[in-house]
């Protein structure tokens, strides 16, 4: 599973916070045996270390992600605050669709009915 969820906010806070949510999804769908890569858990602690222009750079990520979500047997969209405006969630869902990928919304409260 592909683990579609929101990240970028101008508040740091704000970014740690979704970061945090989708690694704590990302354990529960693991723990119920998925296989699931979240780019937001994965991605997080590594653009510290990336050059400042890149930290934030849409296409860098999106050059990270399609690939990954291309191989992925679905993509769930992880539906917390801002999933709707998410400009990365609109492309990723693009991508899934025209590779004919099946995609799931759960939401925050639907998270144990989905596992």
């Amino acid at each position: 599973i592909y683990l579609a969820s929101p990240y970028w906010h101008e508040d740091s806070a704000v970014r740690t916070e979704r970061y945090l949510q989708a690694c704590r999804h990302a354990a529960e769908l693991m723990e119920a045996g998925y296989a699931v890569f979240s780019p937001i858990a994965q991605h997080h602690p590594i653009h510290f270390f990336l050059e400042p222009h890149l930290q934030h750079d849409f296409d860098f990520w999106m050059q990270q992600d399609l690939p990954v979500l291309r191989g992925a047997a679905a993509v769930w969209v992880l539906c917390i605050p801002g999933w709707q405006e998410s400009r990365g969630i609109t492309r990723e869902l693009q991508e899934a669709r025209n590779h004919s990928i099946p995609i799931m919304e759960i939401h925050e409260n639907e998270i144990r009915a989905a596992v």
